[in-house]
C-alpha cells in the first residue's frame, strides 16, 4: 500500500512540467557520476514514429468531462464549443448535448402562471486577469423604474484557433433534442449526433470571444436589484417552454424524471460557423432560468410577483460532445500514413478523438545499444525521446501543447494487447527528480518536448526484456486526478476535450529534427 502511495505521489509531481534549457539525468543512474566514477556522453539513435488514427472518434460522455486537478474535481467537468478550419488538419466542430431535470417534481406554478422570459447560462473558461469593466451610474432598472448603477465586468474567453476571425464572434444557438439521450452511466460516443428539432432555434446568441457578469445596485442603499455569474446568456423561446413545462402542471410528464427526461429529452447547443475557434466550458455549472409570474393575493388586492425557476443540468444528467471533421483537402491526408515499420515523415497529433503518435525502437537501435552495453559497459543513464513541432508547416500563433501524455502498449503471453503508464512512472516512483516530460522553447519555432524513457530502455538493453511488440502512444492530452487528488488511472486523461493540434517531425531523415531517441551513459 506504501509502495502504491508513492507511485502514485510521484507519478502527479511527475506530471507537472518543467521547461528547463538541457535536459537533466535523472537518478536511475546518477551513481555513475559519483567521485569520477563515470564519463556521462549523450549518443542519438533512431526511432520510428508514426501516426496512429483514432478515426477521430472517442469516448465523449459525461464520465469522461472530468475535471483536471480542480478543487471540486470530483462534480467539475470540462467540455468544449466552437469550430476551427485550417490547411494541416482540416475541420474540426464541436457540439454540446444535456439532458436536464426539475429541481423537484410534480411542480405548482401557482394561479393563471406565464412565462416571462428564460435564459440559458453557459460558463466558458476565461482571463480571470483581463477584465474590463464599463459603469453607468444613471441606469434606470426597468421593472419598478428603480435608479440604479449598472456595472458590466467583461473578460476575454480562452480560446484555441483563429480567435480574431470574423472579429471574434460565433454564433451560438440552443435546439431541442428529439431522441432519448439513455442513461448516465451509458457509454457515448464523439460521433453520436442525437436527433434534434432543427426546424425550431429556442434561442441563439452571437459571441465576441468575450464573455460578461452584470451586476445591478439601488442607489438609494446599494442593494443588489439583479446580478448575473460570468457566462454567456442565450434567451430562449419563452412560449415554448410554457407548453412544454407551465402547461404540463399536474400531468404525468412532469411527475419524475423518468417521465420528464422522456418528455423533455434534452437540449443542443451547437455554433452556426464551421471556423473560428474552440473554448472550454464547465457542463456542470449551466443555468438554466425560467422567469415567470402569478397572481398573488394579498389583503384583496391581486399582484402579478416575478418568480425564478432553475432547472437542474448539473452532474446528474447526461451531457455529450458531438465532433465533427472534415479533412477534405488537408495535408494530414497526406503524411499521417500510420507506417509503423519505417515511420511517417511529419506526425499529426489532436485531441477530441484525432490522432495520436506512435513511437518504437527499431531493432538496430536496441542491437546498437546492446553491443555497447555488453563490450564497452556503457550503463543507461538517462533515456530521452525528443520530438520538435515542424516548423515548416506549423509555424503560426496558435498556442503550443503544453501538457501530453505517454502511455506503454505491450503484448502479455496470452497475446492480448496490453496498456499502462510507463515502466519509468511505476518503478522510478522514488527518484526525487524524475520528471516524465519536459518542455521547452514554447516560445519558439520549432518547440521540443523530451519524455523520459529511461527504465523502458534499460529493461530491453541491460535486462534482455522482449521489446518486439512494445511502442509508446503519446496525446495531446493531462492524466486526470480523482477528487483525493490522485492519478485516476492510465485510462483518465483529458483526449475527450482536448483543443491543442501541432505537427511534430517524424521518421524524416532529411529534416535535421527528426523523431530521436537521446541517450546519456556512463562507462567506467
Amino acid at each position: 500500500m506504501r509502495k502504491t502511495f508513492a507511485i502514485l505521489s510521484m507519478m502527479v509531481l511527475g506530471s507537472i512540467l518543467l521547461y528547463n534549457c538541457e535536459p537533466e539525468a535523472d537518478s536511475l543512474g546518477e551513481q555513475l557520476f559519483l567521485d569520477g566514477a563515470a564519463n556521462g556522453k549523450e549518443a542519438l539513435f533512431d526511432v520510428v514514429g508514426y501516426n496512429i488514427s483514432n478515426n477521430d472518434t472517442i469516448r465523449a460522455d459525461a464520465n469522461t468531462f472530468v475535471n483536471l486537478f480542480g478543487t471540486n474535481a470530483a462534480t467539475s467537468s470540462t467540455a468544449v464549443l466552437g469550430a476551427f478550419n485550417e490547411s494541416q488538419f482540416g475541420m474540426q466542430k464541436a457540439t454540446y448535448f444535456t439532458q436536464l431535470r426539475l429541481p423537484s417534481y410534480d411542480p405548482d406554478f401557482g394561479v393563471n402562471p406565464t412565462v416571462d422570459s428564460v435564459v440559458m447560462v453557459v460558463k466558458p473558461t476565461y482571463a480571470i486577469d483581463s477584465v474590463s469593466t464599463t459603469t453607468n451610474d444613471d441606469y434606470v432598472y426597468p421593472d419598478g423604474n428603480i435608479p440604479a448603477k449598472k456595472v458590466v465586468s467583461t473578460y476575454p474567453i480562452i480560446k484555441f484557433g483563429k480567435s480574431k476571425l470574423n472579429g471574434g464572434k460565433l454564433t451560438l444557438k440552443v435546439n431541442e433534442v428529439l431522441e432519448f439521450m439513455n442513461g448516465f452511466n451509458d457509454i457515448v460516443y464523439s460521433n453520436k449526433n442525437f436527433a434534434a428539432d432543427e426546424s425550431n432555434v429556442l434561442g441563439s446568441k452571437e459571441i465576441s470571444g468575450n464573455v460578461s457578469a452584470v451586476a445591478i445596485t439601488k442607489d438609494s442603499d446599494n442593494g443588489d436589484i439583479f446580478r448575473t455569474p460570468v457566462g454567456i446568456r442565450i434567451r430562449l423561446d419563452a412560449d415554448f417552454f410554457k407548453q412544454k413545462i407551465i402547461d404540463k402542471k399536474g400531468q404525468m410528464e412532469l411527475r419524475d424524471a423518468a417521465n420528464f427526461t422522456r418528455h423533455f429529452r434534452g437540449l443542443r447547443v451547437s455554433v452556426v460557423e464551421n471556423d473560428g475557434y474552440l473554448f472550454q466550458f464547465t457542463p456542470n455549472d449551466i443555468e438554466l432560468i425560467m422567469y415567470y409570474k402569478n397572481d398573488k393575493v394579498d389583503n384583496g388586492v391581486t399582484t402579478r410577483p416575478q418568480s425564478k425557476y432553475n432547472f437542474a443540468l448539473g452532474s446528474a444528467n447526461v451531457h455529450t460532445g458531438y465532433y465533427q471533421y472534415n479533412r477534405s483537402g488537408a495535408a494530414i491526408n497526406t503524411y499521417a500514413i500510420g507506417n509503423s515499420t519505417t515511420g511517417d515523415l511529419k506526425l499529426y497529433a489532436q485531441g477530441m478523438g484525432g490522432n495520436s503518435i506512435g513511437v518504437k525502437f527499431p531493432t538496430a537501435t536496441i542491437d546498437s545499444l546492446k553491443n555497447m552495453y555488453q563490450k564497452n559497459k556503457a550503463a543507461i543513464i538517462t533515456a530521452k525521446i525528443r520530438i520538435y513541432t515542424d516548423d515548416s508547416v506549423w509555424n503560426n500563433k496558435y498556442q503550443k501543447p503544453t501538457i501530453l501524455t505517454i502511455l506503454q502498449r505491450d503484448k502479455d503471453t496470452s497475446g492480448q494487447v496490453t496498456t499502462g503508464f510507463t515502466t519509468d512512472y511505476t518503478i522510478l516512483s522514488g527518484a526525487s527528480t524524475f520528471v516524465p516530460l519536459r518542455v521547452y522553447d514554447l516560445d519558439k519555432n520549432p518547440a521540443y518536448y523530451d519524455f523520459t524513457v529511461t527504465q523502458s530502455l534499460k529493461d530491453i538493453v541491460e535486462s534482455g526484456k522482449d521489446y518486439s511488440n512494445k511502442y509508446f502512444k503519446i496525446d495531446l492530452a493531462q492524466f486526470l486526478n480523482t477528487s483525493a487528488g490522485s492519478l485516476a488511472g492510465y485510462k483518465y486523461t483529458s483526449r475527450a476535450f482536448s483543443m491543442p493540434r501541432a505537427v511534430f517531425v517524424g521518421s524524416d531523415p532529411s529534416n535535421k529534427n527528426k523523431i530521436k531517441l537521446r541517450v546519456t551513459y556512463g562507462t567506467k
